[in-house]
């Protein structure tokens, strides 16, 4: 009776036409790298903010971001695009635990959580302990109301090309989600392997 919670993402026409691959191999290269860097030990907030800078760096190879990568994130520029956290633990619930409060469950005295838009959202923010698992599940979306409140205000303006990413408005987003076993060492994909690569 334990939960899964996995999500991918196909075009609407049935083949990547060039700007949708582009954009789903930002989010893929996001689910693959935050899978690898998954161990005890490490923070899943770190988990997290490798995942923002992913989407970032790949963002900014686009044009649609610019600037210092490491800088835009700490600005929270990455979030107008992955406007959540990466994952949760999941158990005989999807969202196991939290109904004790997310703040009792994903985070503690060292580890508080942000305040920040999108990193507010991070469900659990502590270490990674072998025997949790978690969900891993970048996501890029182009959402039209929030860009335009972002452009109006000005919102990360030093890290988004506005013009350029009004061109993207019709676009939809793009989630990939997988679930993991912390292990001793590292992690382990649960369930069998669900194909997530363009091919």
């Amino acid at each position: 009776h334990y939960a899964s919670d996995i999500t991918r993402t196909s075009p609407v026409g049935g083949k990547f036409d060039q700007r949708q691959k582009e954009i789903y191999e930002i989010v893929l290269k996001a689910n693959v790298e935050t899978i690898k860097a998954s161990a005890p030990g490490i923070l899943n907030r770190d988990v997290h903010f490798k995942a923002a800078e992913i989407i970032t760096s790949g963002l900014k190879d686009l044009g649609l971001m610019k600037g210092d990568v490491k800088e835009a994130v700490k600005a929270g520029a990455h979030a107008l695009f992955f406007p959540h956290g990466l994952g949760h633990m999941m158990g005989l619930d999807v969202h196991d635990m939290e109904g004790l409060g997310e703040n009792n469950v994903g985070y503690n005295e060292t580890v508080k959580r942000s305040s920040q838009f999108g990193t507010a959202y991070l469900r659990m923010g502590k270490e990674l302990k072998p025997g949790m698992v978690m969900t891993i599940e970048p996501g890029l979306y182009f959402i039209p109301t929030l860009i335009d409140i972002w452009k109006s205000k000005g919102t990360c303006k030093d890290f988004i090309n506005f013009d350029k990413v009004e061109k993207y408005k019709d676009f939809g987003g793009v989630r990939i989600e997988d679930d993991i076993l912390i292990t001793s060492k590292g992690c382990r994909v649960l369930g069998k392997a669900i194909p997530k690569t363009v091919k």
